[in-house]
């Protein structure tokens, strides 16, 4: 039998012994520490292969998280609010990300690349990225603790109205439709907020937490929703098998679910409000049934009394440019709020609100650049904030690779670069000053990027900025 020298020396000396132990322990450390790295390397690789737009979303790795943190103060931000405002996207997402739990794939890349990271050396391609419970908050050293989760919300007479008079009506349905980053996820913020002060319970599911697996299969999806709902109603857990049935369907099946458990367990309304719905247009497989259920929850409230506990909110960016059977589908029933842009004075107060005083006629040529798109907006005013930039230079230097618009131009135009007949029918609008007729579908997905904006059945370039930027380029 063969021995070993840190054996035989603990029969002898402990002192080498012990030394001769901690030499070995460092090598297994040293070992398993390249094991990990270099699975996280087979799994990158193996990500990319398959294709980095075919994870919905991803997370920072937790090895990664401090450097993530590191990289906002390096970019001087002060805090995540700042960077948000920086990006035009929600503090909550910034902080998701500086805590490695999960976000949009297009918006994980995008705050990488204004962070100047690798975002194929910090993505986590390992952990499921549909479940967030594996990575607790991070105490967050860039965090603001005195400032709110989101930013000014400037409200946009009568649509606040009437949503909240709609949602307190049992079994009601909202609809909001908008282009992305045009505040649908702010609006919804704030009429949850204020059915909680009535004693509703409020649950929102964005629909780009659902990924390739829960959208392979309507039963997968279908069972991964209702563990979802189930789960922030704090109700103990239950077997969806038992109400799970192969001969009665999935949808049968999701409703025996929502009235025998879920709404049954409850004493209280609930407002359940689905953000990105259009993220399931691609999947029809997935959406026509699921279309389907949310419109039998509406229906089904119009007779029975248990299901009147439940409201529907639902935001999408597009016109639906899937088939639905009208008498099934929750796009055109209930209450539909379109989501304008800002007028003048909404922009003039937007802007006061965050420290920025701007002239009448200021406010002229950021409305001429960039029209009255929030998002677009909340960008120049933060950058105006800091005070690096003057208005005029602002504005010279908007639709260049050196403008404070370059992240979220580049994030267009590659994606447009992506999808050639996408990129043909934006090439063809940029090309004339007037309202031009594209095939509905390819319409329909420029206007949920805020590309642009329909009229009757043409439509025309959002901005100027676009029309500036994407003339070179395409």
């Amino acid at each position: 039998m063969k021995t070993y020298p840190c054996l035989r020396l603990c029969r002898s000396n402990q002192e080498e012994c012990l030394t001769w132990s901690l030499i070995f322990e460092g090598c297994l450390s040293s070992v398993g520490v390249g094991l990990r790295q270099r699975k996280r390397d087979y799994n990158r690789s193996r990500f990319t292969e398959s294709g980095v737009m075919s994870k919905r979303s991803l997370r920072v790795h937790r090895d990664y998280i401090e450097k993530a943190k590191q990289s906002v103060r390096r970019n001087r931000f002060a805090t995540q609010r700042d960077l948000a405002a920086d990006m035009g996207l929600s503090r909550d997402t910034i902080s998701k990300f500086l805590n490695g739990k999960v976000v949009d794939n297009e918006n994980f890349q995008e705050i990488c690349r204004k962070l100047g990271l690798d975002f194929q050396e910090i993505a986590d391609f390992e952990t499921d990225s549909n479940n967030d419970d594996c990575v607790g908050d991070i105490a967050d050293p860039v965090a603001d603790e005195t400032e709110s989760k989101v930013s000014h919300y400037v409200e946009r007479p009568p649509i606040e109205d009437r949503c909240y008079q709609t949602v307190l009506q049992p079994g009601s349905l909202i609809r909001i439709k908008a282009p992305k980053q045009m505040g649908k996820s702010a609006l919804i913020t704030q009429i949850l907020s204020r059915t909680q002060t009535n004693g509703y319970k409020a649950i929102i599911l964005n629909l780009s937490l659902a990924d390739g697996k829960v959208l392979q299969d309507l039963d997968y999806f279908l069972k991964w929703f209702c563990s979802f709902v189930s789960r922030k109603l704090e109700l103990p857990y239950q077997n969806l098998s038992e109400y799970w049935e192969d001969g009665l369907g999935s949808n049968y099946s999701c409703s025996l679910y929502f009235e025998e458990y879920l709404l049954e367990n409850i004493d209280f309304p609930v407002v359940l409000a689905l953000d990105e719905v259009d993220l399931l247009f691609p999947y029809p497989h997935i959406a026509e049934d699921f279309f389907k259920f949310l419109r039998f929850c509406h229906e089904e409230a119009k007779k029975t009394e248990i299901w009147k506990k439940l409201r529907l909110i639902i935001s999408y960016s597009t016109e639906v440019y899937i088939p639905l059977d009208i008498y099934h589908s929750p796009f055109n029933v209930g209450e539909q709020i379109s989501l304008p842009e800002f007028t003048p004075p909404q922009l003039k107060e937007f802007a006061r609100e965050q420290g920025v005083n701007l002239e009448s006629e200021e406010i002229e040529k950021l409305m001429n650049l960039i029209g009255g798109h929030p998002s677009l907006l909340q960008i120049a005013v933060s950058r105006l904030k800091r005070q690096d930039i003057t208005f005029e230079n602002l504005l010279e230097m908007a639709a260049t690779e050196a403008g404070i618009y370059t992240d979220r131009l580049r994030t267009h135009l590659g994606y447009l670069k992506e999808n050639p007949l996408l990129s043909q029918a934006m090439k063809a609008a940029v090309r004339t000053p007037d309202p031009i007729r594209l095939e509905s579908k390819l319409a329909y997905q420029l206007e949920s990027l805020g590309l642009v904006r329909l009229e009757g059945n043409d439509c025309r370039i959002a901005c100027d900025l676009y029309r500036q930027y994407f003339r070179d380029r395409l």
